[in-house]
């Protein structure tokens, strides 16, 4: 009946000095009722077909599971109410309107926690057809349950889940504005300079109820995004790998000498220092820790026990007048059945070895010189031989002594320096095959 009052009205409306515009925004809205739903038969459902576009990725707290995105939100549906004849009105097709004037469909996303700084747009496309058109901007903060444990090569898959609160599907039905497949790799209006890469968005239109109630559609986005790992490489994995690297070259410094022990204290201590640094850095969440921060925790044990076993090699090469025989079955296990290492680590051995054989050397040549001279005759100042005597003996045993002690010492450095060789192969074997697993492990997540 109002298309065809316009239509009597024709010739008054061409003639009128009153715009077009308004004259139609008057024909809309003057006897328009922005609370009914906008169907002239109550049992035909209205269908929003929406879209969305992710223009850029603002923040993710993994401590407290929340997504900050902002997206290019679209949505259309009919109003048998908002209907002309483009003839009557100047030819005009389409028109803006007021939000606040029309009725607008409650479709809501249930990730929502908190209202997003999104800026208002005041107005609607409506079409002389009654097709309306609401196109605006969202800073969205939705709930995401983010998995930090692949950080820095992890992928977050998070959903936007827009439905009707109040209408059931008889009401208000949900359909998806493009084809799937152009949702999917949609990344035209993307910022794709920051920390976090767009993979694609997934669509997926549902039906749900709750508790045998009616039944309510929901149209599922999910927003599958990827983490840049250069930035974390560059400023965590190559410190740690660099430390990593001086303990091992820390073992070719000699086990007898208090430097490595200096040394291995001093990396024990940046790499502490390094831990409290980064610690602000990684991800926290109350269920679970990155496998990175595993990775620190496990180097940090790791140079603990390189330490150790570098106190343990030098209390073992470290000579003590009160040392005892190394035992027997030391000597089996270290020395007999460690020929291969013994090979190995010649360089070690040599020193050790030239060192025990000039003092055995020089207590022979002594041996031999003081043998060779000439014992003064019978009867000859008994008093003064006999003292001389008593004192030569009382050399003798010290030399012995003393020899004694450096076989001894000579048997321990020999242990000292065969079980570093040991434990520095598996100290390097065990950091290797870590390395080696958790660098498979990473590699294959990236590009997965």
């Amino acid at each position: 009946s109002r298309l065809c009052t316009a239509r009597k009205g024709n010739n008054r409306t061409l003639n009128s000095a009153k715009p077009a515009l308004l004259q139609l925004s008057d024909y809309l809205l003057t006897h328009y009722r922005k609370g009914v739903r906008p169907v002239q038969d109550w049992r035909r459902t209205t269908n929003v077909a929406i879209d969305v576009m992710v223009y850029a990725i603002l923040s993710v707290d993994e401590k407290n599971q929340v997504l900050t995105t902002y997206i290019w939100y679209r949505q259309h549906w009919i109003d048998e109410f908002l209907r002309w004849n483009p003839e009557d009105f100047d030819n005009i097709t389409q028109m803006s309107l007021p939000t606040q004037s029309i009725w607008v469909p409650d479709i809501l996303i249930n990730e929502f926690v908190d209202v997003g700084k999104s800026p208002d747009i005041p107005y609607v496309y409506v079409r002389y057809h009654g097709e309306v058109q609401n196109l605006k901007p969202i800073q969205v903060m939705t709930a995401c349950s983010l998995d930090i444990y692949n950080f820095p090569f992890d992928v977050q898959n998070c959903s936007l889940t827009f439905t009707s609160w109040l209408h059931n599907i008889r009401d208000i039905n949900i359909s998806l504005w493009r084809q799937p497949e152009l949702v999917k790799f949609d990344k035209s209006v993307f910022m794709n300079q920051g920390e976090w890469e767009l993979l694609y968005v997934l669509s997926h239109f549902q039906e749900f109820s709750v508790k045998g109630s009616d039944s309510y559609a929901e149209m599922k986005f999910y927003v599958v995004i990827r983490r840049r790992p250069l930035f974390y490489a560059v400023s965590l994995l190559l410190p740690s790998v660099f430390l990593m690297v001086m303990d091992i070259v820390g073992f070719y410094l000699p086990p007898d000498s208090g430097e490595r022990v200096s040394f291995k204290i001093t990396l024990l201590l940046g790499y502490s220092v390094f831990l409290i640094i980064v610690s602000d850095t990684l991800p926290a969440t109350a269920i679970g820790t990155p496998l990175i921060g595993v990775y620190f925790v496990v180097c940090m044990a790791l140079l603990v026990i390189s330490l150790t076993e570098t106190i343990l090699i030098v209390r073992l090469v470290h000579k003590q007048d009160l040392q005892p025989h190394v035992p027997n079955w030391v000597k089996h296990l270290v020395l007999e059945r460690s020929w291969i290492l013994l090979e190995a680590a010649p360089l070690c051995l040599v020193p050790a070895a030239r060192l025990n054989h000039y003092g055995c050397e020089n207590l022979r040549e002594y041996e031999r010189v003081a043998g060779a001279r000439p014992l003064p005759a019978q009867g000859e100042s008994s008093p003064v031989v006999a003292s001389i005597l008593q004192e030569i003996s009382a050399i003798r045993q010290f030399l012995e002594k003393r020899d004694e002690f450096r076989d001894i010492a000579r048997e321990w450095l020999q242990v000292g320096y065969v079980l570093d060789v040991l434990l520095f192969r598996v100290y390097l074997v065990a950091v290797l095959a870590y390395s080696i697993t958790l660098g498979t492990l990473w590699s294959v997540w990236q590009y997965a």
